[in-house]
């Protein structure tokens, strides 16, 4: 455990005396809750053989909530204590005036540990994890004489949190993250290219540091590199598209799984409004949203309501059959919580957020989608897109990816963009791969300016029909 366990209804509030001012502030109101974390986050930067940067921030604070109908009463505070409290709630109960309205039933609280709850840079000083980075920069160097710069990040970070429910319910939970990125940047004839790679996940440093961790990322992000520096200009066209597994599903995750978020849905700014229980993708699609899945980075022991996660199907063998909730969404809708209401922080509400969104597999061999691609781009990995998820509308740059002709993968090409919209793209998928793979925990999702960890997945896919963006004829 971490040295002093965070207790707020011990050490800083009396929680009969929170309960009672909770209580007050969510007298005739449908659900509320007290939010307290205390947080840490610490990140090293190597680059180009030197330290670049070190950092670490460190945050305490409540949120206290009341929610009627539609609105929210929102406050929050850094200072633990029970004036504080008091002055949050008197803000919170203009927003739910006269009331009422009946407390909504208390979620779960069967809670299942999915990650361990320690301190991930525990154990690992500040100069050995700086002689780590250094290792790594000779390593990368040593293997390519092309290789010109290296930049490598170390980030760990806890977050502990407790949420005191009306009810008297009170459910805690400690969240670490670890990540290790590395990039390298290759030169050849005046023309340089780069490569990344990185992972982690709610797990200690320890993993990450290990020689044949660190050493198969360096390996990799200068793989990347290599093949974009013989890298060909793009086609442009409309084509057929093979996602490679793994990290390509950040495309699922934004192009469809924004649209799958409940309060879109109950606002009709989604394209799948009004569409539950109807086709909305090809045969033997199905996705999946689960936060359970032990130490992956998009997963919750228990959601920022005090709700159990779940493993929620979305769409199952193409038939749209539900979307994620928070409680309050829920209740709006008429459904059931999924246990996906997440927040950034004490300073901000819950909504209904991702965790981990994946495809699963079917059972064409990956070799056997991309023989069947007559002329098109296997899509390996990407890097920054834009995404309208009131149509699902994206544009998505590619890092990784080559032409293929005729069954045959061939050079591989650069600037390649997919430009499409996910309701059609999911409609179009002509074959699933039987190899589901999830990201090596990168991902980070914003969402009305709140930032959450999240993981992605994919098996190789075959959509027909996307508009390539290149700079060379078809």
């Amino acid at each position: 455990m971490t040295s002093a366990q965070f207790q707020p209804f011990e050490d800083h509030f009396d929680r009969d005396a929170a309960l009672d001012v909770l209580r007050d502030a969510t007298n005739g109101a449908d659900d509320g809750e007290i939010f307290v974390e205390r947080a840490h986050a610490e990140s090293l930067v190597f680059d180009d053989r030197r330290l670049r940067g070190s950092s670490y921030t460190a945050s305490t604070g409540f949120g206290l909530r009341a929610v009627a109908g539609e609105v929210t009463g929102y406050a929050h505070s850094t200072e633990l204590s029970l004036p504080a409290l008091q002055r949050a709630a008197e803000t919170v109960r203009l927003a739910v005036g006269n009331g009422g309205r009946s407390l909504a039933l208390p979620p779960d609280a069967r809670i299942s540990p999915l990650y361990q709850a320690v301190d991930p840079a525990e154990g690992i000083d500040i100069a050995t994890r700086i002689d780590l980075l250094r290792e790594i920069d000779a390593f990368a160097r040593d293997l390519d004489p092309r290789v010109v710069q290296v930049s490598v990040s170390l980030a760990s970070s806890l977050q502990e949190v407790a949420i005191l429910r009306p009810e008297g319910g009170l459910v805690t939970d400690i969240r670490p993250m670890a990540r290790l990125n590395v990039a390298v940047i290759v030169e050849d004839n005046a023309r340089r290219e780069t490569g990344h790679s990185g992972g982690g996940g709610r797990v200690s440093l320890a993993g990450l540091v290990e020689p044949e961790h660190w050493q198969a990322r360096t390996r990799e992000a200068l793989r990347i590199a290599l093949v974009n520096l013989r890298a060909e200009p793009a086609p442009a066209g409309v084509m057929d598209v093979v996602l490679g597994p793994g990290w390509p599903g950040i495309l699922l995750h934004e192009a469809v799984g924004h649209g799958l978020e409940g309060d879109f849905n109950r606002k009709g700014h989604s394209a799948f409004a009004g569409l539950m229980g109807q086709r909305v993708a090809a045969p033997g699609v199905t996705v999946i949203d689960d936060g359970t899945i032990p130490d992956r980075r998009g997963s919750i022991s228990v959601d920022d309501e005090g709700s159990a996660p779940g493993r929620n199907v979305l769409i199952e063998d193409g038939v749209l059959v539900g979307y994620l909730q928070d409680r309050q969404n829920a209740r709006l809708m008429g459904v059931e919580p999924t246990g996906n209401g997440r927040r950034e922080s004490y300073a901000h509400a819950p909504m209904p957020r991702m965790t981990n969104t994946f495809m699963l597999g079917g059972e064409a061999s990956p070799e056997a989608i991309l023989s069947d691609l007559k002329d098109g781009i296997y899509a390996v990995g990407f890097g920054g897109g834009q995404v309208d998820i009131t149509n699902g509308k994206f544009v998505f740059s590619c890092t990784e990816a080559y032409r293929v002709k005729n069954g045959q993968v061939g050079a591989p090409i650069r600037g390649a963009t997919l430009i499409g919209d996910g309701a059609t793209a999911l409609q179009h998928i002509r074959a699933i791969g039987n190899d589901l793979a999830l990201d090596p925990g990168v991902g980070t999702c914003g969402k009305q300016g709140q930032w959450v960890p999240v993981g992605v997945g994919l098996p190789t896919l075959m959509i027909g029909g996307l508009t390539v963006g290149g700079s060379a004829s078809g």
